[in-house]
Parts: C-alpha cells; sequence; structure tokens
C-alpha cells in the first residue's frame, strides 16, 4: 500500500504545540488539512499560528510565496468532529491519557470511512490499548513525531497488536513522502527511543545521587568526552523535568518495574519542588536572568610522566598510544593479550572503564570512556581515597599533555560515559532481540530522534563485541540489584563474539 494521494485531506485533532506541527508538514507536503480542537476558537487560532510559521519560513527562502498562498488556502479550521468526514487520514495530539484518546477515536469512527488511517502520537500509551477500543483496530497506528515535528525528522511508526500491516505501510510510506525519516517498531513501552534512551538519564542521575560528580561536571563529560550533543541534566532542563520524569515512570510501570528502568529518586524531588528546567527558571540549573552557570571540575595542571609502559592494546582506547607518542612522551609496549592498562613511572596504573572501582586494587586510576580520543577535549579521571597522590598527578599530567581538560570524580563503577554507553547498547540489543524494530531502525531512531552521536549497535561494533557485557556484568557484580545484569540478548552477542575471536 503507498502513501497518500496529495489530494487526500489530512486531519489533525488537537491543536497545541504538537498538533500545529503535524499539520503543518502534512500541509506543506501538499495536502488538504482539517484542524479540530474541543476548545471553541481554538481551531481558528491555530490556523492563525501555522499561517505565520508559513510566513516565516517565505522570510528565510524556505517556501515560496506561492506555495505559502497555495498551502494557506489548502488549511480549513472546523467546529465540530463531523467536519473530518471525507478525511483520508486522522492524528491525535491530545491529552495524554488513555480514556480521552480511546473515546476521540470511537466518536472518530463516527464520523470518518473504515478505510480511513487513523493514528495517534502518543509518545508514552500502549498503541494497542488506544486501538483496542475500535470497531476496526486494523487501520490504526502510532505516528510519533518529535516536538518540533516541521523541524525533525524522525517518526516512529507504531504497529500496535492489531494494525494491519497494509494500514502500517501507509502511514510509513506517507510519513516518508512528506519528507520525514520513518523507522517501523512494535508496540512496546517507549518504542525505540524512549526505551532505549532511559539509562542517558538514568546513569547520569546515579552518579550524582552517589556524589560522584555535580551536574555541570557529569554534563561536560557526556558533551566533551562522550560526544553527546547535550549533557542529561541539561537536555532534561530543556525538555521539562516533569515530562521527563512522567516518561520514565510511564515506561518503568509498563514494564512491570523492571529495575533497569527504575526512576530517580533525586529527579522526583526536583519535581516535587516545582524546578522544572527553562520553563520554571529553575531546574537542575539557575536559567533566570543574570544566573551565573556553573563551572565543571577541572583538575590544576600537573606534570605530566616521562614515560608509561602499555599492557596490551588498550582496546577501545587503543588510539590513545599514538597520541602519547605525538605528545612527545616515550612509550614502552608490553604484550599482554586484551591489555586495558597503561603503567605510570610511580608503578600506579592508568586503566580504562570497565566496570570496577578503584577501591578494589592498589594504586589504580581509571580513565572514562571517549568517543573518538583524538577529538575529545575532556576526560574523566576516578580513584579510591588511597591511591598514591603521585599516581592521581602523573595521571592527571598524563591527559593535559594530550591537549584534554581532565575531570576527576569520585570512585563510580563504570564511571560516567563507559557505564552510560554500555547501558544503551544492551537496551538496544535487547530491542532488537525482541522484535521491536531492526538493528537499522534502532541506529536510526537513535541518531535522529536523540541526536546521539553514533547509533548503539554501531557503537557496539566499535567498541567490540564483548565491552558492554565484560563492563556490565562487572556493574552488576558491584551493585546485584539486576538494573546492570546483561539482558540475554547482549550475553549471546557478547558469547557469538567471543568465539569469532577465538576462530583461527
Amino acid at each position: 500500500m503507498t502513501a497518500l494521494d496529495l489530494s487526500s485531506p489530512v486531519a489533525v485533532v488537537g491543536t497545541g504545540t504538537m498538533g500545529q506541527g503535524i499539520a503543518q508538514v502534512a500541509l506543506v507536503a501538499g495536502h488538504p488539512v482539517r484542524l479540530y480542537d474541543t476548545a471553541p476558537g481554538r481551531a481558528r487560532e491555530a490556523a492563525d499560528a501555522i499561517g505565520a510559521r508559513l510566513d516565516r519560513l517565505v522570510e528565510k527562502e524556505r517556501l515560496t510565496a506561492g506555495d505559502r498562498d497555495a498551502a494557506r488556502a489548502r488549511l480549513e479550521p472546523v467546529d465540530e468532529l463531523a467536519g473530518l468526514a471525507g478525511c483520508a487520514l486522522v492524528a491525535e495530539a491530545v491529552l495524554e491519557r488513555l480514556d480521552v484518546k480511546q473515546e476521540l477515536f470511537r466518536a472518530l469512527e463516527d464520523v470518518v470511512s473504515d478505510d480511513c488511517l487513523l493514528a495517534t502520537n502518543t509518545s508514552s500509551l500502549s498503541v494497542t490499548a488506544i486501538g483496542g477500543a475500535l470497531r476496526v483496530p486494523g487501520r490504526f497506528v502510532g505516528l510519533h513525531f518529535f516536538n518540533p515535528a516541521p523541524l525533525l525528522p524522525l517518526v516512529e511508526v507504531v504497529s500496535g497488536f492489531a494494525t494491519d500491516v497494509t494500514y502500517a505501510t501507509r502511514a510509513y510510506e506517507t510519513a516518508r513522502a512528506w519528507g520525514k525519516t520513518p523507522v517501523a517498531c512494535a508496540d512496546t513501552p517507549g518504542f525505540i527511543v524512549n526505551r532505549i534512551a532511559r539509562p542517558f538519564y538514568a546513569e547520569a542521575f546515579a552518579v550524582y545521587e552517589s556524589q560522584g560528580a555535580d551536574p555541570a561536571t557529569i554534563d561536560a563529560i557526556l558533551r566533551e568526552s562522550g560526544g553527546f550533543r547535550m549533557g542529561a541534566f541539561e537536555l532534561t532542563d530543556l525538555i521539562g523535568q516533569d515530562v521527563n520524569e512522567s516518561v520514565t515512570h510511564s515506561v518503568w510501570q509498563s514494564f512491570f518495574q523492571d529495575v533497569r528502568f527504575t526512576p530517580s529518586l533525586v529527579q522526583r524531588r526536583l519535581v516535587e519542588s516545582g524546578r522544572l528546567g527553562r520553563k520554571s527558571g529553575r531546574g537542575w540549573y539557575d536559567h533566570r536572568d543574570g544566573a551565573e552557570r556553573p563551572e565543571p571540575h577541572t583538575a590544576e595542571p600537573a606534570e605530566p610522566p616521562a614515560y608509561v609502559v602499555a599492557e596490551g592494546t588498550l582496546g577501545p582506547a587503543s588510539e590513545l598510544l599514538a597520541l602519547i607518542r605525538e605528545a612527545g612522551i616515550q612509550v614502552r609496549e608490553e604484550d599482554e593479550d586484551n591489555g586495558t592498562r597503561l603503567v605510570l613511572p610511580g608503578g600506579g596504573q592508568l586503566v580504562l572503564a570497565d566496570g570496577q572501582t578503584s577501591v578494589e586494587f592498589r594504586d589504580v586510576v581509571y580513565f572514562d570512556l571517549a568517543l573518538d580520543y583524538r577529538r575529545a577535549t575532556r576526560v574523566a579521571l576516578s580513584h579510591a581515597q588511597d591511591t598514591s597522590a603521585r599516581t592521581v598527578a602523573e595521571a592527571i599530567g598524563l591527559f593535559q599533555a594530550l591537549g584534554k581538560k581532565v575531570s576527576v570524580i569520585g570512585d563510580v563503577p563504570g564511571m560516567i560515559v563507559a557505564r552510560t554507553v554500555a547501558r544503551i547498547i544492551d537496551l538496544a540489543h535487547d530491542a532488537v532481540a525482541k522484535g521491536v524494530a531492526t538493528e537499522e531502525d534502532v541506529d536510526t531512531a537513535m541518531r535522529l530522534g536523540v541526536n546521539y552521536p553514533l547509533g548503539p549497535l554501531e557503537w557496539s561494533r566499535r567498541l567490540g563485541g564483548t565491552w558492554a557485557c565484560s563492563l556490565l556484568d562487572n556493574l552488576h557484580e558491584c551493585e546485584p540489584s539486576g538494573r546492570y545484569a546483561p539482558s540475554l540478548a547482549l550475553y549471546r552477542h557478547a558469547y557469538a563474539s567471543d568465539k569469532r575471536e577465538d576462530t583461527p
């Protein structure tokens, strides 16, 4: 089944920010669009707002005046639900309550034809449950746009348990015809993006709760070492703490309180205090006029070591060896299978984060994972209280000699970037194994939906098949709540990778 013909009218019910955005996308694509809202006069106000945005597109030379005038002529606010008769697609963006959405679609079935595609933009409710109230549930799908809909390319096309594949295909092809990048997924809590993205927030909050580092430092490490566009604290302030916490709570409840999705108590307290982020003026950060942004913790200058001894190739951090040599520091290499450590002149060790803690070993400093050690501008280190001052100073000086800022955090197993990436990889493998989406669609969704620098499956391949599983195994030993236990899918992936590496 192909995309809707451009002559087919599209209706949007609910005219808030998301509803207006979806309507604008369909309108600019060339469809006649009808707007409906239960609040009197709201549809007309939304039509005027969309018209103003079209004017701005003309000013920016992204739309011609002629196309704007034609689009305005195709936009029609209606006062009654009956005005949506004859539409080929009705998409809703109303209150995120199951009963409200079910009542709306039951009413729509009395208005539209039986082959009209019905779509919900829900981000947290079950598509199956909403469609379960319908007389013809096979034509019901999820069309999850991301805000702002006219700008962000991703659309999750969600098939409920009763969705007919022909209607899912029609929705997918229509989204693509509208210039979007659709990904197909099954009806699972959080779909793709909101399911797999939970650790990005959860691990940052967990490091903060354990007094490992402050929000500004954690955010800086995620950006400058992990390659993420924004840190977890600044991103949730942008989204709204109440919105982000609500999604996390919904996913956790929908997975029967699975410990992997447990909400953060400190974020709950932030919401209870009314510090919701930018929209309220304060969240993790103070966004009020004149407020100063806190600086991340950055270590004072230290002398670099004269040499290091590299035991093994350093695995995912192997490019550090070239950087160290380029900085004029001698590298003495010793063969050791799967080695991931440097020995410093004072005898201390510098080890890539592996899910263990420095307190378990004598004179060890851990360094965090980086997306690209050459391009990273900051590196995090962690150590136990009894780690020698010389070892800490040599570790700091080494990375400073490579042109990096250094943030020293608490003795946190898995540190910040490493534990976050490992958990994202785990949830991605788990989602693919359970038929939520393909590997390609998972990677596409996470790159486009939340601007990850790499798709999680691509990241998994780059780091090596056993890396994430090994780190999570170690984390699970440190904290045996089940939160860090590798999924069966990741275990199988790691085991298969290990077998391939052992095959002569």
